[in-house]
């Protein structure tokens, strides 16, 4: 089904979530500046944070509807994960989803690409595309890592082994020692067969699909790269970071969603810190604390004495009300909190950052690596607990919280004294310096990874022949 001139054509189809439609579209981006046709499929409200995004890249958009209220019983304008956080909502977001498979096979009956590459959550898309002849390609947005404790924990179920949610366990087969718990694995709601099943036909999907994009390059992780391919015999590209597409400051700035934040006046106050000074604390788009934890938190960043940028989702306290008494007036020019989303890759890139606390989101884990940051690592749910372990056990640049379970399975909060001894570790002393020097290494590696004649422009290059000669 090539396309006459000899450029290969590539549809886009992200799962509706920032942190599945961000990667996608850096993704797509470089697609396109490698000369390779590139289209974005996505439902109407999602397409303002993908116009964003793109930047000055040439991509084409195609929007398709999102199903009606009606069909879907959820509310008007909920077309995003972010708008479905609560759980009933949210497994009603995810079923409505395969309502999208007849608008998607429309759009690549119109546009003709040589190649599909869609979300692991869309496992219909494998049987859209086989219908014109042409190859799905998965991505998830993941790096190998993460990607093979899903699959070893799929095959050999080892959960299935233990009395309780916090008996550890170790992972039969794999190239580390990996011990997790239940409570550590993402939870699924056993009851609900029509969910179950999605997620069953979206693993299925991935292995009977063309092959799988992972966000990530080689040298991060070459021991896992290499199980992947060769010993679970899956067909892989590693075409990451890709992130490392948004070059200059401009398109730092405006990827994802409308900053809660001037980017001049973030800047601004950046540059009047120390270089390696300040701590940068942002758990993702779709977590909420409980008010005792934001206030673990605040209380922990003052006792540190380091200057931080500290991003808080909005609606967790209207008026930041948890804060301690007079804390928002002893942290003025100390502290930075934004309400709302952050222009993340400019901040982390900047040389007075010096460490991330984060949720481990496989987003965040690249963007924190390819600024050459050491992490205090505080997972939540999905994959994020797998990829605190390789941060902190397997490239060595993280320090965890000691969480243990699943945002909303219950627990005490963080306390103080923790967070604030791991902004420590991160942050100063001879530990510190030497997470830092290691993580500035993988920095360097990621840089020549995505350049010319590096690991990942290779595996784009061959991932291109192979579309190309199958479409000619």
């Amino acid at each position: 089904m090539g396309n006459d001139n000899g450029e290969v054509h590539v549809l886009f189809f992200p799962f509706l979530a920032n942190g599945h439609i961000i990667p996608c579209v850096d993704l797509a981006r470089v697609f396109a500046s490698r000369g390779t046709k590139a289209t974005i499929v996505t439902t109407h409200l999602n397409a303002p944070l993908i116009t964003r995004t793109i930047g000055k890249a040439t991509i084409n958009i195609r929007t398709i509807n999102f199903p009606s209220p009606e069909v879907t019983g959820l509310p008007e304008n909920c077309e995003n994960s972010e708008s479905a956080l609560a759980p009933d909502k949210f497994f009603k977001f995810m079923k409505a989803l395969v309502l999208l498979q007849e608008p998607l096979e429309q759009v690549i009956q119109e546009e003709h690409p040589d190649c599909v590459v869609a979300d692991m959550f869309f496992p219909w898309a494998t049987a859209s595309a086989a219908k014109f002849d042409i190859p799905r390609i998965v991505f998830h947005g993941l790096g190998f890592f993460p990607l093979c404790v899903l699959a070893s924990v799929r095959q050999y179920k080892p959960e299935e082994k233990v009395s309780s949610y916090t008996e550890p366990f170790l992972i039969p087969n794999f190239p580390c020692e990996l011990t997790l718990t239940k409570l550590q694995l993402p939870q699924v709601p056993q009851h609900d067969k029509v969910f179950c099943k999605l997620l069953d036909d979206s693993n299925e999907s991935e292995v009977t699909s063309y092959g799988v994009i992972a966000n990530s390059f080689y040298e991060l992780e070459p021991v896992y790269a290499d199980y992947y391919r060769n010993q679970l015999g899956r067909k892989a590209w590693h075409l990451g970071p890709v992130s490392l597409c948004n070059r200059d400051s401009e398109e730092k700035a405006s990827r994802g969603r409308e900053a809660a934040i001037d980017e001049h006046e973030c800047l601004k106050w950046l540059q009047s810190k120390e270089p390696k000074s300040v701590v940068y604390v942002c758990f993702g788009s779709m977590t909420s604390f409980p008010d005792a934890q934001l206030k673990e938190i605040a209380m922990a960043l003052e006792a540190s004495g380091q200057p931080f940028i500290w991003v808080v989702r909005k609606g967790e306290g209207e008026k930041l009300e948890w804060l301690p008494e007079g804390f928002e007036e002893r942290m003025e020019n100390k502290g930075l909190i934004i309400r709302g989303w952050a222009p993340q890759v400019m901040i982390l890139d900047h040389e007075a950052v010096g460490g991330f606390v984060t949720h481990c989101g496989w987003n965040s884990v690249l963007e924190g690596v390819c600024a050459g940051l050491p992490f205090v690592t505080w997972p939540m749910y999905g994959e994020q607990f797998y990829n605190a372990k390789f941060l902190s056990d397997v490239v060595k640049i993280g320090v965890g919280v000691g969480a243990n379970t699943m945002i909303g399975m219950g627990g005490e909060p963080v306390k103080k004294d923790v967070i604030e001894n791991a902004v420590k570790r991160i942050m100063a002393g001879e530990e510190a310096e030497e997470m830092r020097n290691r993580a500035k290494e993988l920095a360097t590696l990621a840089r020549k990874a995505v350049d010319v004649g590096g690991s990942s422009s290779n595996d784009f290059n061959s991932l291109i022949e192979q579309l190309r000669s199958r479409s000619h």
